[in-house]
């Protein structure tokens, strides 16, 4: 396969390849752009997302200061540092993810078989994928899904978080992808010694070529299931052991964003995440310096230096002091007041700032006390509802995506051309609701509505075209019951001329000849 730097000149438009004299090569300018990329600040945001949803926050490495000689602060180690974590930011991370595809999604087509092909590619497995590609986009700004073949030769996907994709657009509104960048780290050894290994994949329409990432240079890999850095985006091996090769027409990588400017949530939150880190590890602080290990007041010490006066308060509870005629001795505290509700005060605000500016909800909202109605509810869910339409346009562009390289699939598969074919994917939002009311609506709505609408709307209905055909089973056994009533009225059955057994005019229980 060609790797030409003429060719990925032509493909990549939105950056400078190289400099007017071409003096850089293709392999210099991605040693350089990785340089600049990893370890710049929109991935270190995207990695630090990662982080905080997995507990692990800068509170962690937080340390006491106090004012030296020089008036500069000066770490200090003998105070109490606790590092408090209240994982906010994790629980709206999940709140959104959960909200908008915490549900399966609902397809709709005209084309039947179609509509059942996809319902087997989109399986529950891709559900989690998806589900795991949301909550990677609300941490990184944007996550991609990588469309491949597993071992067993089912079309699937695998995800890439954001932090490990350096992507190349065609365009400004970042609707086409050129090429891309994947660095992603993996456990090796030299000799004996476990080493971190950082390995490279460029993705372009001639294939995927890969390297590790060696003292800032790009080192071919040879140690790929393909023997070499160069291989197609998909490769088949036939009866007879033969390898083939193919190359998707687009670049196979599917980006699922957060939101158009491919921000992550931490970003709007992160401030407000660490104040509230900072206010509970500060009240167990302050709670923890007590006589022992406060401000002390010394008054006539009988004894050498302070260091022995705190051994000794730490050791004994007890300290020696000389009191003899004049000269009177004591300790002295110098207490600080520790008011809670202050702390408990500054939290709440946090709390509800960070809902805010997160678009997320509050569980324990006051609307939701007593008996809520639905227009509470809906208040109460405004704005991760207007979160979640932005997300929603960003899905529904990626599922074009995710369908056309479906589409290559089936076609290839011998499945059938579905190219052109509609299909409508409906996401079904967890929002909690006023059943009681909406059941009611439902049932004033009869006869204006389609039975097909209604149900649709229906809190306890998943499965619309199934329970469909419940209902029309449902109601063709009661009609068919009415019409056996109607023609049978003693329970004779289907056969009209049935007779039933039982007494007889003559008394004797038989059954009377008709000629009699």
């Amino acid at each position: 396969m060609a790797f030409g730097i003429n060719a990925l000149a032509e493909r990549i438009s939105n950056i400078i390849l190289y400099s007017r004299n071409q003096s850089m090569t293709e392999q210099e300018f991605y040693e350089l752009e990785i340089g600049k990329w990893r370890q710049s600040p929109q991935r270190i945001m995207q990695i630090k997302g990662q982080l905080y949803y997995e507990n692990v926050h800068d509170i962690l490495t937080r340390k006491r200061t106090m004012i030296g000689d020089d008036g500069k602060l000066q770490v200090v180690d003998n105070l109490p540092n606790n590092r408090i974590i209240d994982n906010q930011y994790a629980k709206l991370v999940n709140q959104k993810a959960n909200y908008i595809v915490g549900q399966p999604f609902v397809l709709e087509g005209d084309n039947e078989a179609y509509v059942e092909a996809l319902k087997q590619i989109f399986d529950k497995g891709f559900m989690k994928t998806l589900k795991n590609a949301v909550k990677s986009g609300l941490n990184n700004g944007i996550a991609w899904l990588y469309p491949y073949y597993t071992e067993e030769g089912k079309f699937a996907f695998r995800l890439f978080p954001g932090y490990e994709v350096r992507p190349y657009w065609k365009d400004s509104e970042h609707t086409i992808l050129d090429a891309a960048i994947r660095l992603y780290l993996v456990q090796g050894y030299e000799g004996r010694n476990p080493v971190i290994i950082e390995k490279v994949e460029i993705y372009d329409k001639t294939g995927i070529h890969r390297f590790t990432y060696e003292g800032e240079k790009l080192v071919p890999d040879v140690d790929t299931p393909e023997g070499g850095p160069d291989a197609y985006h998909i490769t088949t091996v036939d009866a007879n052991g033969v390898v083939q090769g193919f190359n998707w027409q687009r670049i196979p990588l599917i980006p699922i964003k957060y939101n158009e400017q491919e921000i992550p949530l931490l970003k709007k939150v992160k401030s407000l995440q660490d104040g509230i880190n900072i206010m509970l590890s500060d009240f167990e602080n302050n709670m923890q310096e007590d006589a022992r290990n406060t401000i002390i007041v010394l008054k006539n010490y009988d004894g050498t230096n302070l260091g022995e006066f705190r051994r000794n308060l730490a050791t004994f509870g007890a300290v020696k002091v000389r009191y003899d005629g004049d000269t009177k001795g004591g300790v002295d505290t110098l207490q600080i007041t520790v008011n809670a509700e202050n702390y408990k005060s500054i939290v709440e605000i946090f709390k509800k700032a960070m809902i805010e500016n997160g678009m997320g909800f509050d569980a324990k909202d006051d609307r939701l006390s007593g008996t809520p109605n639905q227009m509470n509810i809906q208040s109460m869910y405004s704005d991760i509802d207007l979160d979640a339409n932005d997300m929603e346009t960003e899905l529904q562009a990626a599922f074009e995506n995710i369908l056309w390289f479906v589409n290559a699939y089936l076609a290839n598969a011998g499945a059938g051309d579905f190219t052109g074919e509609d299909v409508t994917i409906t996401f079904n939002r967890d929002m909690m609701m006023d059943e009681g009311q909406i059941i009611t609506n439902i049932q004033n709505s009869t006869g204006i509505l389609s039975k097909a609408t209604l149900v649709a709307q229906h809190p306890w209905v998943d499965d619309v075209e199934g329970e469909l055909s419940k209902i029309e089973e449902e109601e063709q056994k009661a009609r068919e019951d009415m019409f056996n009533q109607a023609v049978f009225p003693n329970g004779g059955g289907n056969d009209p001329f049935q007779r039933k057994q039982g007494s007889t005019a003559d008394g004797k229980g038989g059954v009377k000849d008709g000629s009699e």
